[in-house]
């Protein structure tokens, strides 16, 4: 199937220039933008889930009485909840559609606040952990994907990053009214963005792809039209997108061990393969002992997280805006080049802590790389993955590939996570310094493998990957 140029919204009308970008200014796609809005309501709720435990753990253990290992479970759960969520997430989204999918997901979510704000013991508060859990993993999933999905290819890069911006948002808003508000409040704002995004998706239209793909035709057209604008000439991109339909309905339907066939191959290894990256470069390893090193390097510990969140929403904002004009790949290995340095810093300041040489530059160095590692992840590392993922898969193996990239980076966050302490007793510096070599290994299968995919269609990306 030859691949199109471009991907078309031209008004009925034809002017001089003829220029398809330039035409498709003319209809703005405001529905896009609400759309996207309505979806990261989810990524919010992902940061509500995250950053709830860290301010509410002493108030918690207090009032239930809670010993520190059964605060540390309820802490850990929510990492439980999200492999299940990533596991189906792909599948149910790919049943029911995209929207119906954020109303499932959401109505975890809800669930789970209400069994933590009602909570007396243990067993309720774990219970709604794990909902909660359960709704941020497949969230992970199935919000970056929606965007992909209804997003002009000169838009998309920038729209799906907005889905890490907007777990930023909602890990530092809890981390910061956490501060003032009783843990029993914090679970009831938790329930604000469940609250937007179930409203908001009354008005905002399917993924026109899925409808295609499920066969839903007329359905699919006035999705796209929609989303593209009532004045728009939507027809190159609807022919576009059916004739890719069409010759995947040719293709048998997907199971898991087909993703391991030689056409997917490519596109398997680079889904996989960038949430490896992101996650076993040490980031929650790093986030777990960051007040700690704040504490050693004489900052205060709240002070130095909240510069930290500050950095981390700034710099995520930053890579959202660039992504469309800069590129993915560059954004990464700019990235993966900070990490590096980011993880240097710290092992030259544990190693000379350790063998008590030049004391005085051991709390620079610490502070220095925790902020160029956070801020390094936050501009590529944290975002691209899931751009990139979102565009990959053919869309008769996005749910199951999907599900396997997410369920990687959630083992691999929960694996990260585990094993940090363990590696911090064997060597403070030696964990720097192995996370680091991780980042290289990054960067060179960044270089090597992953493809450019800005200013691409979705099924040029998918047709030039899967060959």
């Amino acid at each position: 199937m030859a691949a199109k140029e471009e991907e078309t919204r031209e008004p009925l009308m034809a002017v001089e220039d003829g220029s398809a970008d330039h035409e498709s200014s003319r209809d703005h796609p405001w529905m896009v933008y609400f759309s996207t809005f309505v979806a990261v309501c989810g990524s919010y709720e992902f940061g509500t889930c995250a950053g709830y435990s860290s301010p509410t753990q002493t108030a918690i253990r207090k009032d239930l009485n809670l010993s520190l290992d059964e605060y540390s479970l309820f802490g850990s759960i929510l990492t439980s909840g999200a492999m299940i969520g990533a596991i189906t997430s792909g599948p149910i989204a790919d049943c029911v559609g995209r929207k119906w999918a954020m109303r499932v997901y959401t109505a975890f979510c809800v669930a789970g606040w209400l069994c933590i704000y009602f909570a007396q013991g243990v067993l309720p508060l774990n219970l709604g952990r794990l909902a909660t859990g359960y709704g941020m993993g497949a969230f992970s999933y199935v919000v970056p994907i929606f965007i992909a999905e209804i997003a002009p290819k000169n838009l998309r890069g920038s729209l799906t990053a907005a889905n890490q911006f907007m777990i930023c948002g909602g890990v530092s808003v809890s981390f910061i009214i956490g501060n003032v508000l009783s843990w029993r409040t914090l679970a009831l704002v938790g329930l604000i963005p469940c609250a937007v995004l179930l409203f908001g998706l009354f008005f905002i239209p399917e993924s026109p792809r899925w409808l295609a793909k499920t066969g839903r035709h007329k359905d699919f057209e006035v999705s796209l039209q929609k989303l593209r604008g009532k004045n728009a000439n939507i027809s190159q991109e609807a022919a576009e997108i059916q004739d890719y339909i069409t010759t995947l309905e040719n293709l048998p339907k997907a199971k898991i061990l087909d993703l391991f066939q030689k056409r997917y191959q490519r596109s398997v290894t680079i889904g996989i393969g960038l949430m490896v990256c992101q996650q076993f470069g040490g980031i929650n390893g790093v986030c777990f002992y960051t007040s700690s090193i704040f504490e050693s390097a004489g900052f205060s510990a709240s002070l130095g997280t909240t510069i930290y969140a500050i950095l981390q929403i700034v710099v995520t904002g930053l890579g959202a805006v660039v992504v469309d004009k800069l590129g993915r790949k560059p954004l990464l290995l700019i990235s993966g080049s900070g990490l590096v340095l980011g993880c240097i810093l710290p092992a030259f300041s544990f190693y000379f802590k350790v063998h008590e040489l030049a004391l005085k530059a051991v709390p620079i160095l610490a502070v220095t790389g925790i902020l160029v590692y956070i801020g390094s992840f936050s501009i590529g590392m944290g975002a691209v993955p899931w751009v990139v993922m979102s565009e990959i898969f053919p869309i008769n193996i996005k749910g199951q590939a999907g599900s396997l990239a997410t369920l990687v980076n959630w083992f691999g966050a929960w694996l990260c996570s585990y094993s940090f302490n363990f590696l911090m007793s064997w060597s403070s510096y030696g964990t720097f310094i192995l996370y680091g070599a991780i980042n290289v290994l990054g960067i060179l299968f960044i270089i090597i493998v992953v493809p450019e995919t800005k200013g691409k269609t979705l099924e040029q990306i998918q047709e030039a990957i899967n060959v």
